[in-house]
């Protein structure tokens, strides 16, 4: 994980390369090592974030005679796992001390009240570096006709929902920033609709006039740019791992999980481990799971969840609601 990725497992990217196997093990907030297209480490002092910034900046001023894709994957604001903390530019978490609690988070545990200012720091960081690539992108004529894509992998609980902070059913590790601009993506607005990370690749092919295959997940964004009150899914699944596995399903009303007890012995037999009212309970913290009085709607989203596993994983599983 701290060697150079060979070319046949770069996922198809020749032109250009400055990456670490795992970015984590290569650095930290300021400082560590990257490797370049021919395996050459490249190291850095500065701001780990900047630093990749700066990479994606160099390669968007290089002339270029064809359309490019390029994928800028910033650690933060995630933790540095071996300093078990989020790792904000210099001073710049005292700027955001006072802050407004968001409505999951109060009265809980967790480590948020430490965390939380280098994280909204680390996120102030990220925004001014897009806008530094947007800059660049403008001044090359290339904005135009650039679909740009900001969003993120998984949000953060702060240790309130289980030991570690991301790998649950609720909105505050499934709810992500997801900001699209270019062609097809005009105008400003905002809509509050359910999409899923697995939407954005036919959503890319989609506005560049790319046929999407048939057989390739998700649905494309592009009409939610057109007429925001559609939708283009009604639901998501979530898959849950390392923290334990899991599968969710989190609809504009309800959120269900089951989770696998590996005392069983059975793959396929999971228990009802929460269940969440979003409409009256946005913050989430009242679970539901075993609660009598919504028996029916949790047997019937227990039920939901399993032909969803099977449509989209094509497995059977049983689960079984919480008594």
């Amino acid at each position: 994980m701290t060697k150079p990725v060979p070319p046949e497992r770069r996922g198809g990217y020749r032109d250009y390369w400055m990456a670490a196997d795992v970015l984590e093990f290569t650095s930290h907030g300021y400082g560590g090592y990257v490797y370049d297209g021919d395996g050459r480490r490249v190291d850095f002092d500065g701001y780990r974030a900047d630093f990749l910034a700066d990479r994606a900046i160099d390669y968007i001023r290089r002339p270029k005679e064809k359309p490019f894709f390029l994928f800028v994957s910033w650690l933060e604001p995630h933790h540095q796992n071996d300093r078990g903390r989020c790792e904000a530019p210099e001073g710049w978490a005292e700027r955001y001390t006072d802050y407004e609690v968001p409505a999951d988070l109060l009265g809980t545990g967790g480590d948020w009240r430490e965390e939380m200012p280098a994280y909204l720091a680390c996120c102030r960081s990220l925004d001014e570096n897009v806008g530094r690539i947007l800059d660049a992108l403008r001044e090359t004529g290339q904005l135009d006709d650039t679909l740009v894509v900001y969003t993120s992998d998984h949000g953060c609980h702060f240790r309130t929902r289980n030991g570690e902070y991301k790998r649950s059913c609720h909105d505050a590790s499934l709810h992500v920033p997801l900001i699209v601009r270019g062609p097809g993506f005009r105008g400003g607005m905002t809509v509050d609709r359910i999409t899923s990370l697995i939407d954005l690749p036919p959503t890319l092919l989609d506005a560049a006039g790319i046929d999407v295959p048939p057989d390739l997940p998700g649905h494309s964004l592009l009409p939610l740019a057109a007429d925001p009150t559609s939708s283009v899914r009604d639901e998501v699944l979530v898959q849950i791992s390392e923290a334990g596995r899991g599968r969710a399903i989190r609809t504009p009303d309800w959120t269900v999980c089951a989770m696998l007890d590996p005392a069983d012995g059975d793959p396929d037999l999971y228990h009802e481990a929460a269940c969440y009212d979003n409409r009256n309970d946005p913050a989430q913290h009242r679970n539901l799971a075993g609660d009598p009085a919504f028996r029916a709607e949790r047997q019937a989203l227990c039920r939901h969840l399993e032909a969803v596993v099977l449509r989209e994983e094509g497995r059977r599983i049983r689960v079984v609601e919480k008594s």
